[in-house]
């Protein structure tokens, strides 16, 4: 699969480097800095072009840029029409203090909205990028941790999950782009356990139901 990368900071460049290990072609795009997308392009076999280059060419997308850029990236991106596009943008404010949506919208609702054309999918939004080596690593370990998985489109949560999977997390299917209300404050919250708990910030999570 061609997978373009749209963002090249913690996120954008973790996932590219495990979707490049699991034999996928993947192309940095949206940096502040070439010699970036051209280090990540090196270090993962994979190429860097601009994003409408890397949109066009590509048969999934992920958009992994600070809130503050939504705008620009996607001016560059097109209409998006019938693409694949995993978000795991959280909608933080300049500060990556607060959110900027909230209670009656979400940042998945918003970028819908933005595109609507686009087959959206949210998820890896509620892991930090320090937990996707050790998660790779222990592929097929044990069981896998879960990814909270939000979208509209089944299909496209199906592709979605594929990618999921061969990062080593198993996905949970969590409704729809509605559940970016929810969904977004959770990711707070793992972000606070794992910046800020003892241990270190490779945080997973796997939720259990009990039987009766």
């Amino acid at each position: 699969m061609k997978i373009a990368i749209l963002g090249s900071g913690l996120m954008g460049a973790a996932l590219g480097r495990v979707w490049a290990q699991a034999g996928h072609a993947v192309t940095f795009s949206y940096a502040r800095s070439a010699d970036k997308l051209a280090r990540l392009a090196d270090e993962t076999g994979g190429a860097h072009a601009p994003v409408s280059q890397a949109v066009q060419q590509a048969d999934a997308i992920l958009l992994a840029v600070h809130w503050s850029r939504v705008d620009d990236v996607l001016s560059q991106a097109g209409d998006l029409a019938g693409k694949l596009v995993l978000n795991c943008c959280v909608p933080l404010d300049e500060a990556n203090e607060t959110l900027v949506f909230g209670p009656d919208t979400s940042g998945a609702e918003e970028l819908a909205r933005m595109r609507p054309q686009a087959r959206w999918v949210s998820c890896f939004n509620t892991a930090p990028s320090e937990s996707f080596a050790p998660v790779l690593a222990r592929k097929g370990q044990g069981p896998a941790p879960h990814l909270l998985t939000y979208g509209d489109d089944p299909q496209a949560k199906r592709q979605a999950g594929q990618l999921i999977r061969e990062a080593g997390f198993e996905p949970l299917d969590a409704g729809g782009l509605r559940t970016g209300r929810y969904a977004e404050p959770f990711a707070m919250i793992t972000a606070v356990l794992a910046y800020g708990q003892p241990g270190g910030p490779a945080l997973t999570y796997r939720f259990t139901k009990l039987d009766r």
